[in-house]
């Protein structure tokens, strides 16, 4: 795991230092890379290629990157594991390759040699990584299927620029940074920017399943060589036909068992100690339950709140005593919260709302202490329609499916202006004070009803800020979306908008920048492509039936781990947001969210955020996760902008 970073720099012409460039984008990201550094340049071509390591395979100085391959024509700078790199190795050994080194880089490079792009294909893990062809004079930056490693590319003025995280950009003369209005759009509505928009314009995210290439005229096409919507339209087909019929579901248990088992061991292959991050939920459990029945002597960590609302960790005690783990916890106390605060614009160098960043940072901190890489568990409710509000969605969206229904609530909502709404909301607050939402979930479904189309109408329902503020705060609408969701039904749609846009760019970016943070790897084995192409094409019945989700995860669970350990309504990894806005942090939210303060700072408009901020201190709104975004959004400006 690492970090990396290059340009090619069509108009060079000697007018800067290229070494002294390259290391200054290197070096910003020296938290995710501090055992080693290297580069790659050259002058003649204005091309440089940076890299930060974090030594996992292979510690010697043999895995030093960027990497060139024997005959000079390859040169990569990598983040990431191919998890299967020896099984490659061994074929590639076959054909008459020899190896001077026993990382998964050279492995990669000689693959790449060997097969071309055609090498993705057998590649399982995570990466990032920017492979030049002297030969061909072609630069090519590939994303990993699910996106898990994070990969920008910036391409303006005959400049190209690329790096693991948007600092390393600041630091070359060529870049320009302008605020991009339609991401911040997307950021208020979602709380993060997908991909493969960015917060700055000519900024983009390699998206997940893709590889880029620039040639010598600086050329650029962008390949998509795996697609997570193409595995569910093929697991369609044995569907239609009756694969799954009359299989008992022990064996389908049994074979989706052996599948979770192969990707959950190839996630301990390290040179250094594996941890796990143990929540205590059905996810993190079975991969807990699973290696350490594997014969694996895990070490697990958790973070927990004295808020007992908030607080898993007493639960992940108990199955980590179940399982006899080597259990580390950490309460978390408004103290350790805010001393991560007024740092998320540095880790995040995006703005990014997701509040469980901060629990994400701790835990991963915990973990430093004793291991180098630590397994996550996220992907199991994108995947087995673990979240809650997938039930809840279904039927809302089953009504407005119905042509009908988006007529009656567009003409309901025509007669109720923003003034009839406003009163509605007060007459509930008044009598139902615990209705915090009511206004935005009016205004939600009335934005849904809008739109004709399954995933304009979830996102809609999704989003945090409506329309109607969007455009008080003088944004637009954001960005299209252009992933698909067609011929699927109503859950699989929803758990693969997730897999493509929230998994991609809310928890894996979360878990990325926390991590890589504190200089440790995380690892995703619930993100395994196998499973998820087993996964996808699994009926939705298995995954939920009679109101019960992760219905096939929890029967296998429970052949390891006693029911009543896991049995408990959903919690999420959540902080007590509102309490700490309203004691400790409240001076440096007030700092940040001053309405005349922004107005002066002439981006936003400020007339609707004094209103926003007027309903929460005089109690008219619980929570305001509008207000969240727009303290870390302005935080972010600060560091960035300025």
């Amino acid at each position: 795991m690492c970090r990396i970073t290059g340009f090619w720099d069509f108009n060079y012409h000697g007018r800067y230092d290229l070494t002294g460039v390259i290391t200054a984008m290197r070096d910003t990201m020296t938290h995710g890379g501090p055992d080693d550094a290297g580069d790659f340049v050259l002058p003649e071509k204005g091309l440089a290629l940076g890299h930060r390591r974090l030594s996992i395979i292979d510690l010697s100085r043999l895995g030093h990157q960027p990497m060139s391959s024997s005959d000079g024509r390859f040169t990569i700078t990598y983040n990431g594991e191919v998890y299967n790199y020896k099984d490659i190795r061994a074929e590639l050994e076959e054909k008459g390759c020899r190896f001077v080194s026993n990382s998964d880089t050279e492995v990669i490079l000689h693959a790449y040699g060997e097969w071309g792009m055609d090498c993705l294909s057998r590649f399982r893990g995570m990466w990032a990584f920017a492979m030049w062809d002297a030969q061909e004079q072609r630069l090519m930056l590939c994303r990993d299927r699910v996106g898990v490693k994070p990969l920008y590319w910036y391409s303006q003025d005959r400049v190209l620029l690329f790096s693991s995280e948007l600092k390393a950009f600041h630091q070359h003369p060529g870049f320009v940074k302008e605020l991009d209005k339609t991401s911040l759009s997307d950021f208020f509505k979602y709380g993060y920017i997908p991909a493969p928009h960015s917060i700055f314009k000519n900024v983009r995210k390699l998206e997940a399943g893709h590889l880029l290439t620039i040639d010598r005229q600086l050329s650029i096409t962008d390949i998509k060589y795996w697609d997570a919507y193409d595995q569910y339209q093929r697991g369609l087909a044995p569907q239609r036909e009756g694969f799954w019929d009359g299989r008992s579901d022990d064996d389908i248990q049994s074979e989706l068992e052996r599948t979770l088992r192969e990707s959950f061991k190839l996630r301990m292959v390290a040179d250094v100690p594996v941890g796990v991050f143990l929540s205590g939920g059905i996810d993190s459990s079975l991969v807990t339950a699973l290696l350490a029945d594997e014969g694996f002597k895990l070490k697990t960590f958790t973070i927990g709140f004295k808020e007992s609302a908030y607080d898993e960790a007493r639960f992940a005690r108990q199955v980590a005593q179940h399982l006899g783990t080597d259990h580390t916890e950490l309460y978390c106390t408004e103290k350790d919260a805010f001393d991560i605060i007024p740092r998320l614009p540095e880790i995040y160098d995006e703005p990014f709302g997701d509040s469980s960043s901060i629990p994400t940072y701790l835990v991963s901190r915990l973990a430093r202490e004793q291991v180098k890489v630590s397994v996550s568990a996220d992907g199991g409710d994108e995947l087995f329609c673990g979240y809650t509000w997938y039930g809840k969605l279904e039927k809302v969206l089953s009504l407005l499916h119905n042509p009908l229904t988006r007529r009656i609530i567009r003409t309901i909502s025509g007669i109720a202006d923003r003034g009839t709404a406003g009163r509605l909301y007060d007459l509930f607050n008044f009598a139902l004070p615990q209705v915090a939402s009511f206004k935005d979930q009016y205004f939600k479904l009335r934005d849904s009803a809008r739109v004709a189309d399954f995933k304009s109408q979830y996102l809609a329902l999704l989003s945090q800020v409506p329309g109607d503020d969007l455009g008080r705060l003088g944004l637009d609408i954001g960005h299209e979306l252009s992933f698909k969701t067609d011929d699927l039904n109503m859950l699989q749609s929803m758990m693969l908008t997730d897999l493509q846009m929230f998994l991609v760019d809310d928890i894996l970016v979360k878990l990325d920048r926390a991590t890589m943070g504190v200089s440790l790897e995380g690892r995703e084995p619930f993100l395994d492509h196998k499973l998820i192409e087993y996964a996808v094409a699994l009926p939705t019945q298995y995954k939920f039936k009679d109101g019960i989700s992760k219905k096939i995860l929890r029967d296998i669970l429970y052949r390891y781990v006693p029911r009543q350990l896991i049995e408990r309504p959903k919690q999420g990894f959540a902080i007590p947001i509102e309490s700490w806005l309203q004691s400790g942090l409240a001076p440096l939210f007030h700092q940040y969210v001053e309405p005349e303060r922004i107005r002066k700072e002439g981006i936003l408009e400020s007339n609707i955020i004094r209103q926003w901020k007027s309903d929460f201190i005089e109690g008219k709104i619980k929570i305001n996760t509008k207000l969240w975004y727009l303290f870390i959004f302005e935080m972010w400006a600060e560091r960035w902008l300025k």
